[in-house]
């Protein structure tokens, strides 16, 4: 069986301090693909830089705001993105394709099968598929995070072996990398490791994202069972590097080894479609904390909100209001309402399709 990794590449690794292309590390960016994809690792590739692309491109007649800005350079700086890639892999004799996709694509489970497949039948006829948020059509509220929660999407429904996000710096430190005493996490075990309070919330210039987000999209993948690893991609030769298993200067994520179904997996990530909230007593809490897979039970409920389906993702709140899970609704919220509290009936949410974050 072939190994598949998810490599996400960031803005801040794929042009230099002006905001043009460094064509000079995409090309030993592809260079490094290149040589895995012929040792017969399957390569995905979520790409960033096609706002910072399109802005060198075209001088704008009028002050933009940044949701018309975005439109505006990146339907011009993915034409020159794609184009660069298509050739530097084309000098490679391999072909690549282009995949834009929006936070709605994820929203629904068809949709979610869709891409799955598209990307299956490129990566089956060895063609490597090359992956970003489709800025032109995105708003803000639609907007993912940044391509570090893209590419944990990706990781979890292509059932990935390994993602690894390049960044700017070596990993996750303990404190600013520049600060004395600061240290580097080489190994972080999600079921006892916490560090969230320790990491800095700084972005890159061309980024949306920052090192909370890597963080976060980490754990969840490394949950489901994913290795993931976060590197410097302006390294030499980094890629090749991880993928033998060089000791490179990194923090790498434990994988757990129970793993997710396609489905838990599709669920995990979707917390950013949810429809609206299942609130459960503290016996439900414990239950649905604990170590067997059970499913939420209409006498665990103590109050819903929100207007939603059968089929709809809600989110899973404890006594408190904190967030414990998120699911797949076996009932509409007006049914849901009238079996609160009541024994003998179906699951609100079965376990198959609730995934609880622990």
């Amino acid at each position: 069986m072939k190994e598949r990794i998810i490599v996400k590449v960031g803005s801040q690794i794929l042009t230099r301090k002006d905001g043009t292309l460094d064509v000079t590390r995409m090309s030993a960016l592809v260079d490094q693909i290149a040589e895995l994809h012929k040792s017969n690792v399957e390569v995905i590739l979520v790409s960033s830089g096609a706002v910072a692309s399109g802005k060198t491109e075209i001088k704008a007649k009028a002050k933009l705001d940044i949701i018309s800005a975005r439109q505006l350079y990146s339907s011009i700086g993915q034409v020159k993105l794609i184009n660069r890639y298509s050739d530097l892999f084309r000098q490679h004799g391999i072909t690549c394709g282009q995949i834009l996709v929006t936070k709605e694509d994820f929203a629904t489970r068809r949709h979610y099968l869709n891409q799955r497949n598209c990307m299956t039948v490129m990566l089956e006829n060895n063609v490597i598929p090359i992956v970003n948020e489709n800025d032109a059509i995105s708003v803000n509220e639609l907007m993912f995070t940044d391509n570090d929660e893209l590419s944990g999407l990706v990781a979890a429904m292509m059932d990935s072996q390994k993602l690894i996000i390049l960044s700017n710096i070596d990993g996750i430190f303990s404190d600013a990398p520049d600060k004395p005493g600061a240290h580097i996490y080489r190994e972080i075990d999600v079921r006892k490791d916490n560090i969230e309070n320790s990491i800095q919330s700084s972005k890159s210039s061309t980024g949306r994202g920052g090192m909370t987000t890597k963080y976060n999209v980490a754990r969840k993948a490394a949950e489901e069972g994913i290795e993931v690893i976060i590197a410097n991609g302006r390294k030499d030769n980094i890629l090749v590097d991880l993928v033998k298993g060089k000791d490179v200067i990194s923090t790498h994520f434990i994988p757990s080894k129970k793993g997710a179904t396609s489905v838990k997996k599709w669920i995990a990530h979707s917390d950013g479609f949810t429809k609206g909230e299942i609130h459960v007593n503290t016996n439900a809490r414990e239950v649905l904390l604990g170590d067997k897979a059970v499913s939420l039970l209409p006498v665990g409920v103590t109050k819903i909100t929100g207007n939603f389906d059968a089929d709809d993702i809600v989110r899973i709140m404890d006594e408190n209001g904190k967030q414990i899970g998120i699911g797949r609704t076996t009932f509409n919220s007006d049914k849901a309402k009238e079996i609160i509290g009541k024994s003998n009936n179906k699951p609100i949410i079965h376990y198959d399709y609730m995934y609880i974050g622990k």
